[in-house]
């Protein structure tokens, strides 16, 4: 049956991010539960990463399931111009309580892509109704927001756009000064940062529709964390400038950093909020935008031209809201911030005896979220070595995907303390 499933994927399907030519042959997945995968071989896997940063409660969780299969057996799926349900009410109504309390209006999609599109055109048409034209954005230096074209183009030094670069937007770019243990030229690099985005507002502002952040943590460039009091004042400095902030929460929300947002750091808020990947808990793909009423107000009006003309098929679908309320509920139900501190607890512990390792550096953990660079490995993005010591770690029953020379871990809240330790001491058996 293994080799059946193999020869067909082979022959029909094109994974993302996988060169084919040079990829090890995909792990047929047959079931999960709680922080373990098990393939169609009978091994199992600890989920490190969460499956690409989604998975928050812990795989099958008996009560997303019965949310899905109730909802599911009451209303599937309506168009949603037109129309409302209380699932998407409710779930509107809950995120706009625990996201800052300048945020009053959510704007459904099924992605991080399309949550941050939603927040860009949105951004430029704000202007437009205003009756100005400001199309340009700023973004930090490496960050990533997606991979449709707006995304792209405020992501385009992540490195990952290359074919695309004469067909992306212009904009502007300041550095990103990351911390980690021993960084001793990080003042330096911050002062670097301010004086770029005053030379950017001074320059530039009047063509400025928005900044756009991923706030405290750069994930798909390598886990780089920024101070908290940086993010706060690049915030004030824009938003004292006029500037619309969009804070790309897509994987820094709902619990990751050790708060329910990023944005809670920080008394600096922003004017637009990017929602997705464990808005759900890992089960359905649903995405959110919320907005502050002032930019909301500015498409209220009898002329029809400033209606926001954007739509997906799936915008608030009854089901994937479901799962979202549900994913929300468990927090309080698990506790879940005491599981979030003890795995935090858990990294600083275990980070603090890997880094003995001579080719271990740049150690860097925020909440549930650890990384360091391993020197023995090239830093470009899917090099051979790093897609060979993503095998090793298969080969050990641990799910982790170096991004380059960095290797990082996300796991799961559900991950239990003997299990996540465990896992550490392969990790380090493995690096050694």
């Amino acid at each position: 049956m293994n080799n059946e499933i193999l020869k067909k994927d082979k022959s029909y399907l094109w994974h993302p991010f996988t060169q084919s030519k040079t990829s090890y042959d995909p792990i047929v997945i047959e079931s999960a539960k709680g922080e373990k995968l098990f393939d169609s071989k009978g091994n199992e896997y600890i989920d490190l990463i969460s499956s690409w940063w989604i998975n928050t409660h812990g795989h099958c969780r008996d009560e997303m399931i019965n949310s899905v299969s109730n909802q599911s057996k009451k209303l599937e799926q309506v168009l949603f111009a037109g129309f409302t349900h209380k699932p998407a009410v409710d779930l509107a109504q809950k995120l706009v309580h625990i996201t800052p309390k300048n945020l009053k209006r959510v704007f459904y999609s099924d992605n991080g892509s399309t949550s941050v599109e939603i927040a860009m055109k949105v951004a430029v048409q704000y202007w437009f109704n205003k009756g100005k034209k400001k199309t340009k954005f700023v973004a930090l230096k490496g960050g990533y927001h997606g991979d449709t074209f707006g995304a792209m183009s405020v992501g385009r030094t992540s490195g990952f756009y290359e074919p695309f670069n004469d067909m992306l937007n212009e904009c502007f770019f300041f550095s990103f000064p990351e911390i980690w243990k021993g960084n001793n030229e990080l003042q330096k690099n911050e002062l670097k940062a301010f004086d770029e985005v005053r030379k950017i507002i001074k320059e530039e502002k009047d063509q400025i529709a928005a900044v756009i952040l991923e706030p405290l943590v750069q994930g798909a460039v390598g886990m780089k964390i920024c101070r908290k009091e940086f993010l706060s004042e690049i915030v004030r400095m824009f938003k004292e400038s006029g500037i619309i902030v969009i804070f790309d929460e897509v994987m820094t929300g709902f619990g990751r950093t050790g708060k329910m947002f990023a944005s809670n750091f920080i008394k600096e808020q922003p004017d637009i909020m990017c929602l997705a990947k464990s808005l759900t808990g890992g089960f359905i793909p649903l995405a959110a935008t919320v907005f502050s009423e002032q930019i909301h107000r500015e498409f209220v009006a009898m002329d029809f031209k400033k209606t926001f003309l954007h739509g997906h098929t799936f915008s608030a679908n009854p089901v994937a809201c479901s799962a979202a309320l549900t994913s929300l509920k468990l927090f309080d139900e698990d506790k879940t911030f005491k599981k979030i501190k003890l795995i935090n607890k858990i990294h600083l512990e275990c980070l603090n005896e890997l880094s003995r390792n001579s080719n271990i550096s740049k150690v860097r953990i925020l909440g549930t979220i650890a990384a360091f660079d391993y020197q023995k490995v090239s830093n470009v993005y899917g090099s051979s070595e790093s897609l060979l010591l993503r095998q090793k770690f298969l080969d050990n029953g641990l799910l982790l995907r170096p991004i380059g020379n960095t290797i990082y871990l996300m796991p799961p809240y559900c991950i239990q303390e003997k299990v996540l330790k465990q896992s550490y001491e392969k990790l380090i058996e493995i690096l050694q």
